[in-house]
Protein backbone atom coordinates (compact mmCIF):
# COMPACT_ATOMS: atom_id res chain seq x y z
CA UNK A 1 0.00 0.00 0.00
CA UNK A 2 1.32 3.65 -1.12
CA UNK A 3 1.49 5.67 1.74
CA UNK A 4 -0.92 9.14 1.77
CA UNK A 5 0.41 12.73 1.60
CA UNK A 6 1.46 13.97 4.96
CA UNK A 7 0.00 16.93 6.68
CA UNK A 8 1.91 20.38 6.67
CA UNK A 9 2.53 19.88 10.13
CA UNK A 10 4.30 16.51 9.33
CA UNK A 11 5.91 18.39 6.64
CA UNK A 12 6.82 20.88 8.88
CA UNK A 13 8.44 18.43 11.86
CA UNK A 14 10.19 15.70 9.10
CA UNK A 15 11.52 19.04 7.30
CA UNK A 16 13.72 19.87 10.44
CA UNK A 17 15.25 16.78 10.67
CA UNK A 18 17.09 16.87 6.79
CA UNK A 19 20.83 19.11 5.17
CA UNK A 20 20.30 21.69 3.00
CA UNK A 21 16.91 20.87 1.59
CA UNK A 22 13.98 23.00 0.05
CA UNK A 23 10.51 22.65 -0.08
CA UNK A 24 8.98 23.63 -3.77
CA UNK A 25 6.38 23.49 -5.33
CA UNK A 26 4.76 20.60 -3.37
CA UNK A 27 8.69 18.45 -3.53
CA UNK A 28 11.60 18.02 -1.58
CA UNK A 29 14.66 19.70 -3.65
CA UNK A 30 18.24 20.11 -3.07
CA UNK A 31 20.78 20.95 -5.75
CA UNK A 32 24.43 19.07 -4.71
CA UNK A 33 27.57 20.01 -6.68
CA UNK A 34 30.58 17.56 -7.07
CA UNK A 35 34.03 17.82 -7.46
CA UNK A 36 34.18 16.16 -10.92
CA UNK A 37 31.36 13.74 -13.51
CA UNK A 38 33.03 10.69 -11.67
CA UNK A 39 32.00 11.67 -7.92
CA UNK A 40 28.51 12.80 -9.33
CA UNK A 41 27.83 9.48 -11.11
CA UNK A 42 28.77 7.65 -8.45
CA UNK A 43 26.44 9.46 -5.81
CA UNK A 44 23.35 9.23 -8.21
CA UNK A 45 24.33 5.00 -8.99
CA UNK A 46 24.00 4.66 -4.34
CA UNK A 47 21.27 6.68 -4.35
CA UNK A 48 19.77 4.29 -7.35
CA UNK A 49 20.35 1.18 -5.53
CA UNK A 50 18.52 2.96 -2.26
CA UNK A 51 16.13 4.62 -4.03
CA UNK A 52 15.12 1.32 -5.52
CA UNK A 53 15.08 -0.53 -2.52
CA UNK A 54 12.18 1.96 -1.74
CA UNK A 55 10.52 1.59 -4.86
CA UNK A 56 10.68 5.43 -4.87
CA UNK A 57 12.72 7.13 -7.31
CA UNK A 58 13.45 10.48 -7.86
CA UNK A 59 12.70 13.49 -10.39
CA UNK A 60 16.28 14.23 -10.53
CA UNK A 61 18.90 16.28 -13.64
CA UNK A 62 22.53 16.10 -13.69
CA UNK A 63 24.88 18.37 -15.63
CA UNK A 64 28.91 17.46 -15.09
CA UNK A 65 29.44 18.20 -11.64
CA UNK A 66 25.99 19.17 -10.66
CA UNK A 67 23.10 17.02 -9.01
CA UNK A 68 19.43 18.44 -8.94
CA UNK A 69 16.94 16.40 -6.68
CA UNK A 70 13.39 16.54 -6.55
CA UNK A 71 11.35 14.30 -4.39
CA UNK A 72 7.50 14.31 -4.42
CA UNK A 73 5.04 11.41 -4.32
CA UNK A 74 2.82 12.03 -7.31
CA UNK A 75 0.01 9.48 -7.02
CA UNK A 76 -0.50 10.61 -3.40
CA UNK A 77 -0.16 13.89 -4.34
CA UNK A 78 2.44 15.63 -2.44
CA UNK A 79 5.32 14.33 0.19
CA UNK A 80 4.70 11.84 1.84
CA UNK A 81 6.89 9.12 4.32
CA UNK A 82 8.56 7.96 1.06
CA UNK A 83 10.21 11.32 -0.05
CA UNK A 84 11.39 11.89 3.55
CA UNK A 85 12.64 8.21 3.75
CA UNK A 86 14.90 8.63 0.85
CA UNK A 87 15.63 12.09 1.29
CA UNK A 88 17.73 10.83 4.66
CA UNK A 89 19.34 7.99 2.83
CA UNK A 90 20.48 10.76 -0.08
CA UNK A 91 21.99 12.87 3.14
CA UNK A 92 23.52 9.94 4.66
CA UNK A 93 25.12 9.24 1.68
CA UNK A 94 26.46 12.86 1.07
CA UNK A 95 27.93 12.48 4.02
CA UNK A 96 29.59 9.35 3.84
CA UNK A 97 31.76 10.82 1.65
CA UNK A 98 30.37 12.94 -1.40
Amino acid sequence: MRPTAYTQQQIDTEFLTLIGWNITSNSLSKEITFKNFTQAFGFMTQVALEAEKLDHHPDWTNSYNKVVINLSTHDAGGLTELDFKLAKKIDKITENGF
